[in-house]
């Protein structure tokens, strides 16, 4: 069965989530890189997106403040959202996000970081679109 279209733009969501999710010691270059192609492939199916705008929240690690993807933000014209250093604020993203996540992984241990981000994953996966 097809996705209806006013699912698509939930299931775009949790598709930047998980993308950006396990990022750990990502270069800046890959950094740029992966936010080219979520633009190419918003620019493909939803261009109507793009006409408006986009917004970018992001913090100020190095591969987000990097030279070649700030000047790529600025050549699209992305907004830049940015979430304050060091706040004790959530982002509204992260709200909604991991208070279901920390009651799932709660009472779990580890012994392994894979195991860790095997079984995140393995969250994410069985979300149900509605989630986003």
């Amino acid at each position: 069965m097809a996705t209806p279209i006013k699912e698509w733009s939930k299931l775009e969501v949790r598709a930047v989530v998980r993308f950006f999710l396990f990022s750990k010691g990502t270069k800046p270059s890959e950094i740029h890189k992966q936010i080219a192609e979520t633009y190419e492939a918003i620019r493909r199916k939803r261009l109507g997106l793009l006409r408006r705008g986009v917004v970018l929240q992001h913090d100020i690690a190095s591969p987000h403040s990097a030279n070649l993807t700030q000047q790529w933000l600025q050549r699209y014209g992305w907004e830049i959202l940015p979430h304050p250093a060091h706040s004790s604020d959530l982002a509204p993203s992260d709200f909604h996000l991991f208070r279901p996540l920390k009651r799932h992984l709660g009472g779990i241990a580890f012994e392994t970081e894979d195991d860790l981000i095997s079984e995140l994953r393995n969250w994410f996966d069985n979300l149900d679109v509605d989630f986003f």
